[in-house]
């Protein structure tokens, strides 16, 4: 059985972070693993608190899982702080992990900020460099690279320069277009474009998180990166055809949508 990973905060609604990526990695049939970085109070209508974990016992914690069960591939969300950045970074390249995947967290879903300003520079110094792929929407598309990302023009330039920042893959999802979900893939100077219709449903709660994880998942197995991309952008698009509707807010996600 392929072993992923998950470093992200916990969502108590189940909806993202941890629950949304231990609940794909299952449903990619691999053994889930965690470390967590925060603990939050939130549900589909936004983030109400943040409690954080130490980087002393992030460190522990991931200690733990790589000196048992070795994961195979790995998947970073959120990470609120420099010093919590730092440490994951450094084990990470003390124990030579794998199969990347970085979704620079910044904003929740909701619009709750979830990543602080001197985080940045931090990410991208230490976590970006180790990246298979980044995966960062277009609004952390837009805080990366200083300019506005309107269509798929400006996704391109946008893909080009956040490039510079690592020797991976960058996945830009446009997610936030007005008329379109299509996403941007840019590696090895090459562009590739997973397109999707906007589709209209308001329960997207933890979307990123799923991505992200799907994509690990896929790496896991020992896929490329556009194919890996694609069949979690095939996963992320059902999953939100399914429609599953729990919560009075916007809604979680369906994770649990079978492959």
């Amino acid at each position: 059985m392929k072993k992923v990973l998950t470093i992200a905060g916990s969502d108590c609604s189940g909806g993202a972070g941890i629950q949304a990526d231990i609940k794909t990695i299952v449903a990619h049939k691999m053994y889930a693993m965690s470390v967590i970085t925060a603990l939050t109070a939130q549900n589909t209508t936004g983030v109400y608190g943040v409690l954080e974990a130490s980087p002393a016992f992030v460190a522990q914690q991931l200690d733990c899982v790589f000196e048992d069960i070795r994961p195979d591939a790995v998947k970073i969300g959120m990470v609120a702080n420099a010093e919590l950045i730092k440490v994951i970074g450094e084990k990470l390249r003390d124990y030579r992990a794998e199969n990347i995947v970085v979704d620079p967290v910044m904003v929740s879903t909701s619009g709750s900020k979830l990543l602080q300003d001197n985080a940045v520079e931090a990410l991208i110094a230490h976590l970006f460099p180790l990246a298979a792929v980044i995966t960062p929407n277009i609004r952390e598309g837009e805080n990366l690279t200083g300019f506005s990302i309107k269509n798929r023009e400006d996704m391109v330039k946008a893909a080009e320069r956040l490039a510079r920042l690592t020797p991976g893959g960058v996945l830009l999802k446009g997610g936030h277009l007005e008329d379109s979900a299509d996403d941007l893939l840019y590696t090895g100077g090459e562009s590739f474009w997973f397109e999707a219709p906007k589709l209209a449903n308001p329960n997207t709660h933890g979307t990123g998180c799923t991505l992200s994880s799907a994509i690990a998942c896929n790496l896991a197995m020992g896929l490329s990166l556009a194919e890996s991309v694609k069949r979690a952008k095939a996963y992320i698009t059902g999953a939100i055809k399914a429609n599953l509707d729990l919560g009075k807010g916007r809604g979680p996600l369906n994770h649990c949508f079978n492959l």
